[in-house]
């Protein structure tokens, strides 16, 4: 044991002190720094493995990182183009890094998502450096690896989503709370706040859903006074509204007239996307002008998977994050156990490890019975925010448990966490078809000799050794998979397909057009009930079907195009396509991925570009993404990423044609144009009044065009797109629906 230094006023009792086991000049500092260096080495070159197989992963970011590259104030905003028209739907946090980095070395795959790598290895090495303070370096490698071998933090590391960056900085509060515990240093506290600040900045009020158990913890443990903790914690309070506050302040104080439209908003308001659509609409499924958002008064809840307190272990989600998850709930408890009879004035690293397990679990707990039970939008990929709270668990755990393994109820505990872990690998890998069926069983075997052995204490190390092995192998397995393949669109997924899940199409959550939404495809990939959630296509036909469907979207690759827009699944295959992200674009309709751009389309748009504004206007920022980062010109995202935001208004609209400043208008091929391969849209023939999958744009000769399945903006894109069609010409461009806004019908 360690000697101790006693702190009376303190409710943890000693103050803390790093353990001999870390402490510089002992022998484990020999080879503990080239041991972190591999840790994070072998990181960066997981992460960093042919990045560039993503293309631009999700163009709805990477347009708007274009477009900071290009323009300041497109940076400072978020825009989605560089003339700023409308922002993303989150603060721009998360963007200006990739920004910087474009805006030095050019646009391109790897410029777009190196940052977010880095980030990784960051989130590992401040993960490591935690747990090591009061654990030890074994612990702290444990964590790191634990960590980057989570699957879905292979993938989110990797992708241009505001996530990487969230989770990140999210464990940094950590980490700064517990150095802030250690003596009760007021700095620290702060640092954590800033930190928690810059996530509200990065991805809004999910970056708060932390801060009830470390800020009761604080108060509750700090070494110091009880009137001093709160002190400090008003002051990391205000350092949080500093730090995550000037910037929308700026922007709620900013005349509206003079920046971009609010993304995701119906009233331009930031305030109203942070506790709305991006904030409380999350958690009750009351997300106005959202996919399948309902408005107030409307039916909903549970509309993107079952929510309770399995959900973490479903099919779609266990195998993202959750191999180790059961394995971290009970060496929590372990933990607690072990450490709690430290008191409030004995060992300075009992203590201290108590208060690790109280800071790492509760953000575990807390963050778990969030997602498990909101019921708005959820998507798997969200669960990279919970692999470091496993990830140091796992480790802190471990190494507490081994520590006292002289007495039977500790190895007993190791044995049994470990068997737990590979029976649950066993059942996850088993999920998805035919994928490494010989590993399965490899891991349960292992699993049953790892337990046995660390049953007996004279084969406890070896056996210690064989099931790290067999409780890593599985989430590698997944990281392979994952870093092997590109993942482009909006909802990506980690490892192979699995029965039950909503992966997309080619594995590997390689996001396209879910598989199983139409007739006769593979259910693994429909929507809870075959559907789009709310029975309809965002801006298209409110009567339960996707455009040009029937209950939801066409199977890929089963004929001529249904209601996509050019180059989308079902399409054909064109000439002279230009393939973005390594495969064929996002799905629905180009809600949730981008489209392909051919170069006689790119051609067109780009000339005499710097005579317009906007090369082109399409609706939905998915659709127009793809055409900005094929052209590196704005491209006006009519409606924002929905198509349902009420942004332009038709007024502004015909200012912006009249004025000269739009060229080109981008139709969906439900604009009556013709599909790809030459056939007629099937799915929006003349007079049949369907409307396209882009914000409800009818066909000509249709019925109506109002908006009837999408958010209140929806109505604001059918209104631009039925003026469009009735008064400026039609031309087709390489297969292409286009209308050219400088030449009115005669």
């Amino acid at each position: 044991m360690t000697a101790t230094t006693a702190t009376p006023d303190s409710p943890l009792g000693a103050v803390p002190a790093r353990p001999a086991a870390v402490r510089a000049g002992s022998a484990a500092a020999r080879w503990e720094r080239p041991a972190l260096a591999v840790l994070l080495l072998a990181t960066a070159a997981l992460y960093l493995w042919d990045l560039s197989s993503s293309g631009y992963a999700n163009s709805f970011y990477s347009a708007a990182v274009q477009a900071g590259s290009e323009s300041w104030k497109a940076f400072f905003f978020g825009s989605s183009d560089a003339a700023n028209s409308i922002t993303v739907d989150k603060p721009p946090a998360a963007l200006w890094p990739m920004a910087l980095s474009v805006r030095l070395f050019g646009l391109g795959s790897w410029q777009i998502l190196a940052p977010e790598a880095l980030m990784g290895v960051g989130t590992a090495a401040v993960l490591h450096a935690s747990v090591r303070r009061q654990f030890g370096a074994v612990a702290g490698l444990i964590a790191g690896a634990v960590f980057a071998l989570t699957p879905v933090a292979a993938l989110m590391f990797r992708f241009n989503n505001p996530d990487a960056l969230l989770t990140l900085l999210l464990t940094v509060a950590v980490y700064c709370v517990l150095r802030a515990l250690e003596g009760a240093h007021t700095r620290w506290l702060v640092a954590a706040g800033a930190a928690v600040g810059l996530a509200f900045l990065t991805k809004t009020l999910q970056a708060f859903v932390i801060l009830p158990p470390l800020a009761v913890l604080y108060a509750v443990c700090a070494p110091t006074r009880l009137r001093r903790r709160l002190g400090q914690l008003a002051l990391a309070g205000l350092a949080l509204v500093v730090s995550g506050g000037w910037w929308v302040a700026v922007v709620e104080l900013w005349p509206a007239s003079s920046r971009p439209y609010i993304g995701g908003s119906q009233n331009n308001s930031f305030l109203e996307l942070t506790f709305g659509y991006n904030g409380l609409g999350r958690i009750n499924g009351n997300e106005t002008g959202s996919v399948g958002g309902r408005g107030p008064g409307g039916a909903g809840g549970g509309m993107w998977g079952e929510t309770g307190i399995d959900r973490l272990f479903s099919d779609g989600v266990g195998g993202q994050v959750a191999w180790l998850l059961p394995a971290a709930l009970v060496l929590l408890v372990a933990g607690l156990v072990l450490t709690w009879r430290a008191g409030r004035a004995t060992d300075r690293l009992e203590s201290m490890a108590r208060a690790a397990f109280l800071a790492w679990g509760g953000c575990l707990l807390i963050t778990a019975l969030v997602f498990s039970f909101m019921q708005g939008i959820f998507h798997e990929y969200y669960t990279v925010a919970l692999a470091p709270y496993i990830a140091a668990l796992v480790g802190m755990g471990a190494r507490v448990l081994w520590e006292e393994r002289g007495a039977l109820p500790a190895r007993a505990a190791l044995a049994g966490t470990l068997l737990l872990t590979a029976v649950w690998s066993y059942v996850l890998l088993g999920r998805a078809a035919d994928y490494l069926p010989w590993l399965r069983w490899t891991v349960l075997v292992g699993g049953v000799l790892a337990a046995a052995g660390l049953l007996l204490r004279r084969t406890a190390l070896a056996a210690a050794g064989l099931g790290l092995a067999v409780a890593l192998a599985g989430p590698l397995a997944y990281c392979l998979t994952t870093v092997s393949s590109g993942h482009t669109g909006s909802i990506p997924t980690a490892g192979p397909a699995v029965a039950g899940g909503r992966g997309f199409p080619g594995g590997g959550g390689r996001t396209g057009v879910p598989p199983g939404a139409g007739t006769g495809g593979d259910q693994r990939g429909a929507f809870p009930g075959g559907a789009f959630p709310g029975g309809a296509f965002p801006g298209g036909p409110g009567q339960g079907q996707a455009p040009g469907g029937t209950g939801g979207l066409p199977n890929p690759g089963q004929g001529g195009n249904q209601g996509f827009p050019p180059g989308m699944p079902g399409t054909g295959t064109g000439t002279g396509e230009r393939a973005w992200g390594g495969g064929r674009g996002g799905g629905m309709g180009g809600l949730l991925g981008g489209t392909r751009v051919s170069a006689a389309v790119e051609a067109a748009l780009t000339k005499e570009a710097a005579t317009y504004t906007w090369v082109a206007a399409a609706i939905g920022s998915q659709n127009a993404a793809s055409y900005q980062l094929a052209t590196e010109k704005p491209v006006m995202a009519v409606g924002g990423f929905n198509g349902s935001d009420p942004s332009p208004t038709l007024a502004q609209f015909k200012e912006y044609v009249a004025r000269g400043r739009i060229h080109y208008f981008i139709a969906s091929d439900g604009l009556g144009g013709e599909s790809r391969d030459g056939r007629a849209d099937r799915g929006n023939q003349p007079g049949q009044g369907a409307q396209s999958s882009q914000g409800g744009v009818p066909g000509p000769g249709g019925q109506g065009g109002a908006n009837q399945g999408g958010g209140p903006g929806g109505g604001t894109s059918s209104a631009i797109s039925s003026w469009v069609t009735a008064h400026f010409t039609q031309v087709t461009i390489d297969g292409s629906t286009f209308y050219d806004l400088t030449a009115p019908k005669a």
